[in-house]
């Protein structure tokens, strides 16, 4: 399925004109999508004042306007893309080196601007065919898999609920029309650790004029090396303190990257720490200021964002067991013991085994793509239950290449196979927020007051 490109004007705003169709996408009342509707629009024009933007008309202005034309989005090549990241992927491991060709092979595909809106000129993917694409780079290599959820989900951000200021977007979308552009979130500090489980950041944020200065350090940031954007997580020195993101360029003076990231997993993500020394910020180029009170992890959240992030990541890394499980297979066929005389994939043990894998991967991949579908379609039940099928999902992940492990025994432990490359990048899986004590809690003290006998409720 090839999704055509659109060749949009934008203004420094960032609107195009145009209908904001969907380009080349199938009716959204179809499986394949999950999404209401019948013609696979949306029923908000981009012109009109209203949710679609979010922005009043700015049309007429006399601002300078240029053509954009992203890379079409297709994926029928999804597959091809994914053998290419595949054929580097030991390689960027060994040597934990970013993987700049196989960014590009992304970009190239239209995959890393897939959820930019069609009203800036994208195709506007959803969550399902998100949760599509970063299964199969998953299996291809899992650090750029990683790397371009990142950028996914900003772009599917801006697209729920514009905030970047307006020409700030559209210079960064500029940017996409011709070469990779890399955003992503830098919200981890050494003392805080994240910010999810509340907190304030020691990075600040000290008006000069028309600028922020943000001095501080991020922690794991995920494509360092290759940012071309940073929303960095600070606090102000006003009273009260505001919190929000400032955006920050890669190339910025004051901005350093320590190459910090030694890790056992998904080594070519180049999570490094970022250091910001005296960066200066025009005073406009920030998103989501508030009082620090309102960002607190007790205030309303963008569950929609909570459900991008844990469906997204959970099929990435159901995309590395797919991986390992090919792997697998493959070894089962190949590998002819002399006193068997036959494959070992002829064992009915082995049939078992690899069927219990099979059942795992695939009842988690259809609960991950089914709420996906629903989260598009706007149920809003769904993000609730975002988290649990992470749990579910991931655990089905890493419990599928253990079970790969424990069948190959040496041989899957080998460095020369990529196994145990799989099992190390799948373990990171339980890193990403919402981790599984979070969420298991969060169900179970649910579950206990719903479920509580009539007699003992109100006690």
């Amino acid at each position: 399925m090839t999704r055509t490109g659109q060749t949009t004007d934008l203004t420094a705003t960032g609107r195009p004109d145009g209908d904001g169709s969907r380009a080349g996408r199938p009716n959204a009342d179809s499986s394949h999508t999950g999404r209401p509707g019948t013609d696979g629009r949306r029923t908000s024009h981009p012109d009109e004042d209203g949710p679609l933007t979010g922005r009043p008309d700015t049309q007429g202005r006399g601002t300078d306007r240029s053509a954009l034309a992203l890379p079409p989005l297709d994926l029928d090549r999804l597959p091809d893309v994914a053998r290419g990241l595949a054929d580097r992927a030991a390689e960027h491991d060994r040597d934990a080196s970013f993987p700049t060709e196989g960014i590009a092979l992304v970009h190239e595909a239209g995959l890393l601007t897939a959820t930019v809106a069609p009203r800036y000129g994208g195709p506007g993917a959803g969550l399902f065919d998100t949760v599509r694409i970063l299964r199969a780079l998953g299996a291809g290599d899992p650090a750029v898999a990683l790397v371009t959820a990142m950028t996914l989900f900003v772009h599917a951000g801006e697209a729920r609920n514009p905030s970047w200021p307006a020409a700030g977007y559209a210079e960064f979308l500029t940017e996409a029309a011709t070469r990779p552009a890399l955003v992503n979130a830098l919200r981890v500090e050494p003392e805080l650790g994240s910010p999810v489980r509340g907190g304030l950041p020691a990075t600040t944020a000290r008006r000069d004029g028309d600028h922020w200065v943000l001095t501080g350090r991020k922690i794991y940031s995920t494509g360092a090396v290759g940012l071309s954007r940073m929303l960095v997580y600070a606090r102000t020195d006003e009273d009260p303190v505001r919190v929000g993101s400032f955006l920050v360029r890669g190339d910025s003076p004051g901005l350093s990257i320590e190459p910090t990231w030694d890790h056992v997993g998904l080594r070519a993500s180049r999570s490094d720490d970022v250091l910001l020394d005296g960066v200066r910020v025009p005073v406009d180029e920030v998103v989501g200021l508030t009082e620090a009170r309102a960002a607190a992890p007790g205030a309303r959240q963008d569950a929609a964002a909570g459900a991008w992030n844990a469906l997204g990541l959970t099929a990435l890394y159901l995309g590395v067991a797919d991986a390992a499980r090919d792997w697998l297979i493959g070894f089962l066929h190949e590998r002819v013991p002399t006193g068997l005389g036959a494959a070992l994939a002829t064992l009915p043990r082995f049939e078992t085994a690899v069927g219990e894998i099979e059942s795992a991967l695939t009842g988690a991949a259809v609960l991950v793509e089914s709420l996906a579908a629903r989260v598009d379609a706007g149920d809003p039940d769904a993000p609730a239950q975002a988290g649990i099928a992470k749990v579910l999902g991931t655990r089905a992940a890493i419990g599928a290449v253990e079970q790969a492990l424990q069948l190959t025994g040496n041989h899957g432990l080998t460095r020369a196979n990529p196994l145990q490359r799989h099992y190390r990048d799948v373990l990171c899986s339980r890193v990403h927020t919402p981790q599984d004590d979070a969420v298991v809690t969060a169900v179970g003290r649910a579950a206990l007051d719903h479920h509580r006998p009539t007699a003992v409720k109100g006690t």
